[in-house]
């Protein structure tokens, strides 16, 4: 396991910079990031990723599950001159109910492979956006190297290891059990390898969703790498973001912006 996993505070103010530097400018593409504009982020954790938009003094809220990384995002925030602008809330996303209007920006980085039924996901995001919504997509698809997030297992080599997430769910269980990985653990890994999303499956699902991709990039090197391990982000070459298949196993992360169709 890295020190960002278990020092949440630096995790923060990793989500912090890639935000800034990548995430903003890449949602301009499509729309200025403005003052007063809302923003929902799905699967917040502790909120890293807003504080660029709050500090530029948008109305910000964060939706988490995991409610020890809400309460840890309320202390981070405790001092932020603008935290009036901030709600952050322990919530199934599947149970929360907004009802005050529709957001101007939705940001999921590095969530919607974690999530079970996408399809219904994706479609339940309508309720949120109008016709100027936008929609932030970043996540690494499941072949890549380390897309089953074993760089969180607690044995060195398992955490150095690529592609062993792509065994069968027995060995791969087994493999983890071997190196007296925690339960808890185990049974987070395994269920991101039941969610884990390619890029075909996820352009399928958005064709089938009120959603159409209006923009995205494929990155050889992810752009959370250069604050991560002082990589610059590199896209990769068109010849092999057309190999439908073969290219999940090179991409790091997929960059998206949507709007509702």
């Amino acid at each position: 396991m890295q020190k960002r996993h278990s020092d949440r505070k630096l995790y923060f103010e990793e989500q912090v910079c890639t935000t800034e530097k990548y995430v903003i400018p890449f949602i301009e593409q499509i729309k200025e990031v403005k003052e007063g504009m809302s923003v929902l982020e799905i699967g917040c954790g502790e909120a890293g990723n807003l504080k660029p938009f709050l500090d530029r003094r948008c109305k910000c809220l964060g939706i988490d599950l995991n409610t020890s990384k809400i309460e840890m995002a309320k202390e981070f925030y405790a001092d932020h001159a603008y935290k009036d602008n901030l709600s952050l809330i322990s919530e199934d996303i599947y149970k929360y109910k907004h009802n005050e209007g529709t957001f101007d920006i939705i940001v999921m980085r590095d969530f919607i492979e974690h999530i079970p039924n996408q399809e219904r996901f994706i479609n339940q995001l309508g309720a949120y956006a109008n016709e100027n919504t936008v929609v932030f997509f970043a996540f690494p698809p499941w072949q890549n190297p380390f897309g089953g997030h074993q760089q969180v297992c607690q044995s060195r080599l398992l955490s150095r290891l690529p592609y062993f997430h792509l065994l069968p769910k027995k060995l791969y269980r087994g493999t983890l059990n071997v190196f007296k990985e925690r339960q808890s653990l185990v049974d987070e890994l395994l269920e991101i390898k039941e969610t884990g999303l390619s890029i075909e499956r996820f352009e399928k699902i958005m064709d089938n969703s009120p959603f159409k991709i209006e923009y995205k990039v494929s990155y050889f090197i992810n752009p959370n790498y250069e604050i991560k391990f002082g990589l610059k982000p590199r896209v990769v070459y068109k010849v092999v973001d057309s190999m439908k298949y073969l290219r999940n196993f090179t991409i790091t992360c997929l960059y998206c912006v949507a709007t509702l169709k």
